[in-house]
């Protein structure tokens, strides 16, 4: 997987604990044309500090033109901002 590391627009859901799950999500690709993914599965979720901040990891994968694809989004809990951090 490339480090992408740009902002994207998340639609998630939170559960009762209040810990979210992105369901799909909108980013700017290399020809600043804006491209929409559904998130097909959340196969792991952890939780990290980068540069003392607070941060949640989602290895995701969605069928992207009929190709399966593994990326990772990142959720920084003090700002609640999304990154597309790996595709």
């Amino acid at each position: 997987m490339k480090i992408i590391h740009k902002p994207i627009e998340v639609i998630a859901y939170f559960d009762i604990q209040g810990l979210p799950t992105p369901k799909k999500f909108k980013y700017q690709d290399i020809d600043d044309f804006p491209t929409t993914i559904q998130v097909d599965r959340v196969s792991f979720r952890a939780e990290e500090k980068l540069a003392g901040n607070r941060m949640l990891i989602f290895r995701c994968q969605s069928s992207i033109n009929n190709l399966v694809k593994v990326f990772e989004l990142k959720y920084e809990i003090q700002t609640c901002k999304w990154v597309l951090w790996k595709i």
